[in-house]
């Protein structure tokens, strides 16, 4: 069979069945093969970024690797943003671009660049194809890879003469992954961990995207009612403790929620669990959980000790290591144990709760977040943009599922959200699928409206609309002495326009009465929708801790 044959035989033997791409002269014999393909569907989307943050919605919201396939040259580095998205959270994703020939690599030909190079620093590994018979056992190793140990992106560079090439070949069963993963964490470990949890006064849990990678999410729940232990998440762990759950505190950090980052600036063991210690969680990592010793599992050994100081680093899997310490701890923790910390937590939880009632106009996006809440089920999957829609979905927007938040984190890539949203729907069809967005972020990846129409992807995104780069403004005007410098959006474009140009249901809820309804015909009108929603121009984030800042000193008006 050709090369290009051998691919889509290869990515059956995966389990693929649908690809995020767009063609190119470097990949035409891979496309022509996928002309008589009747088991892999293939979404052509309108620019490569789409794809690859397509492809990385549907691995977050299905749990195995998403798939985009492009040209050489512009189009393969059109992906780099998306695959760095992919990169900075953990997301498996696969991205194969076509390339030259082996013959003329090297000589500037046309369309012709150095993706090997390009996407070394940000895939989890990077292939290149020389020959055919290489080709099963690359794309075999490339999904091994991406998946195991910490996911991560991976890219292969497919030269067009390997496309062409013929040879007897068939799929391997398996392959060896070359790397030892350290799944089962050290028994010692594990009795430190329980000692320290056992003699805590004040524990809390703080659990990441890791959790989510690993399934662990019953163990998190599991051992916080075990321990009588709060529950703090970071943005990619949302969803890990349902948010309603009387031990869930909601997200720690910049944007977190105040009851969160006091309880880990008060707590006295602190346990993370698949989680980077990222900037925005942590603040000033000198008065970041000042009074506690701090366990951290993770999977990837780099990550343990890389932003704070660790007490009791512990590498392994998530669900492995939760389960030998929920084990440990059955033997010397009634269940549910109560105490003065736990009583504090709760009362701290409801006094602290998020105000959401408003009635103003323009929309304030407390209530926005509020209208959307009640009309989801706990079965639909947010998505969101990136900038201050973001922060309000974070913080207010109440998820009870893992994998039912999904949003860019460590990029914080304006633009992935409504590409994301499409990956997600593919992935997902039956649930409902709703993209929270900014008016600025949305319009970075707008013209995937031609794909979801012709596409049928009925997601619905609900813009907040502000005319602002909101977060950048945010900035201005809590650090710059309010000097908005270039970050008017003006009044173009008219959204509800927009839709109905591309063939999509589009209107506009002026009022807060206006949202809910709208956004139920939205969901049920058959058509992918935009729900064009203006809100106060000057509402900023809040509470916020500056950068570099302390948890427990944020900034609250």
């Amino acid at each position: 069979m050709t090369g290009a044959k051998a691919l889509f035989e290869a990515l059956k033997a995966e389990g693929v069945r649908d690809i995020f791409g767009i063609p190119g002269g470097a990949i035409i014999p891979a496309y022509d093969a996928l002309y008589d393909e009747t088991e892999i569907r293939h979404i052509l989307t309108r620019h490569e970024q789409a794809a690859a943050h397509a492809a990385d919605g549907y691995a977050r919201a299905i749990g195995r690797p998403g798939v985009c396939l492009t040209t050489s040259g512009p189009g393969a580095t059109n992906l780099t943003t998306g695959i760095l998205n992919a990169y900075m959270d953990s997301s498996p994703v696969v991205a194969i671009s076509g390339q030259m020939p082996n013959s003329v690599l090297g000589s500037d030909a046309f369309q012709e660049a150095d993706m090997l190079s390009i996407m070394l620093p940000i895939t989890k590994h990077n292939f290149i194809i020389r020959n055919i018979v290489d080709l099963p056992t690359i794309i075999r190793l490339a999904f091994k890879t991406a998946t195991t140990g910490r996911p991560g992106p991976v890219h292969i560079d497919l030269p067009k003469d390997v496309q062409v090439s013929e040879a007897d070949l068939n799929i391997p069963a398996q392959v060896d992954y070359p790397k030892l993963i350290k799944l089962d964490p050290d028994p010692e470990d594990v009795r430190k961990a329980v000692k320290l949890l056992v003699e805590a006064e004040q524990p809390v849990i703080y659990a990441g995207g890791g959790v989510i990678w690993s399934s662990a999410s019953a163990e998190v729940v599991a051992l916080a009612e075990l321990l009588g232990a709060p529950v703090v998440t970071s943005l990619m762990g949302k969803g890990v403790i349902p948010e309603d759950h009387p031990l869930a505190l909601g997200m720690l950090g910049m944007h977190g929620r105040m009851a969160a980052n006091l309880a880990v600036s008060e707590c006295d063991v602190l346990l993370g669990v698949g989680v980077r210690f990222s900037d925005r969680a942590t603040g000033d990592v000198r008065h970041f959980a000042p009074r506690a010793k701090i366990i951290h599992i993770d999977i990837d050994q780099v990550e343990l000790g890389k932003n704070v100081r660790v007490d009791l680093p512990i590498i392994g899997d998530a669900k492995r290591t939760l389960t030998e310490i929920i084990k440990g701890l059955k033997l010397q923790v009634k269940r549910g144990r109560t105490s003065d910390w736990l009583q504090k937590m709760k009362k701290m939880r409801e006094e602290l709760a998020p105000r959401m009632d408003y009635d103003e106009v323009p929309t304030k996006p407390q209530r926005v977040i509020k209208e959307i809440m009640s009309v989801l089920s706990d079965d639909a999957i947010i998505v969101t943009e990136v900038g201050q829609c973001q922060m309000w979905a974070a913080h207010f927007y109440v998820v009870k599922k893992p994998r039912h938040f999904i949003s860019s984190g460590g990029l914080g890539t304006m633009g992935f959200g409504f590409p994301a949203s499409m990956g997600v729907k593919i992935a997902r069809p039956e649930c409902d699928v709703v993209n929270i967005a900014g008016d600025g972020s949305f319009l970075m990846n707008s013209q995937e409206l031609a794909t979801v129409v012709e596409n049928k992807i009925n997601v619905v995104s609900c813009i907040f609309n502000n005319r602002y780069l909101g977060m950048v403004k945010q900035w201005q005007d809590l650090f710059y002495q309010k000097r908005r410098s270039a970050v008017c959006l003006g009044r173009v474009p008219d959204f509800v326009k927009l839709a109905k140009a591309y063939g999509a249901w589009g209107d506009r809820a002026s009022r807060p009465s206006e949202i809910a309804p709208k956004l139920r015909e939205a969901l049920s009108c058959g058509k992918p929708a935009i729900l064009d929603i203006p809100i106060d121009p000057d509402e900023h984030v809040l509470p916020m801790v500056p950068a570099g800042g302390r948890l427990d000193e944020p900034i609250l008006t």
